[in-house]
């Protein structure tokens, strides 16, 4: 496990990631590999685009089941804070430049289970808000070199 980096999921992005991947693994794998036999029954191989596509498919899958089972493994389950308070799981309504918007904030792997946009707690914004109280005003440096300032209009945790 060295190197490898713990990831943050709700139970539900946790639960749908363990049910893709047992997707992947059992009628998915077997529904590629039936094709790749139909396609190798045609004779031919070097010229079979069936052939080649189910490959390539089957390769996808694979690199699919690995990428799963690395984050499953290294899964923690998150608890938000309470309201009132931004943190990992936190959906956060944001005032920016006037505008309001809702985000989580998390892992990117959270999208999974979540109809909202993620902030990474490593991106500039992300790092901003981490830690701040509903009603706190916050600033941070865009990529672009400015500084600005967001206000948080609520905090509560991702259901």
């Amino acid at each position: 496990m060295d190197g490898e980096k713990t990831i943050l999921l709700t139970q539900e992005a946790y639960d749908k990631m363990k049910e893709e991947l047992e997707h992947r693994e059992g009628e998915y794998r077997e529904e590629i590999t039936e094709r790749i036999a139909a396609a190798r029954a045609e004779g031919d191989l070097s010229e079979n685009g069936g052939y080649h596509a189910a490959r390539e498919e089957q390769g996808k899958n694979e690199g699919r089941i690995n990428e799963l089972t690395v984050k499953l493994r290294n899964a923690k389950i998150l608890q938000a804070p309470k309201a009132g308070l931004v943190g990992n799981g936190s959906v956060v309504t944001l005032d920016l430049a006037g505008r309001e918007m809702t985000y989580v904030l998390g892992s990117r792997d959270i999208a999974v289970a979540t109809d909202y946009d993620v902030i990474s707690p490593e991106s500039p914004i992300g790092a901003a808000i981490d830690g701040a109280k509903q009603g706190d005003t916050v600033s941070y440096t865009a990529p672009n070199g400015r500084e600005i300032s967001v206000t948080i209009k609520e905090a509560k945790p991702l259901e």
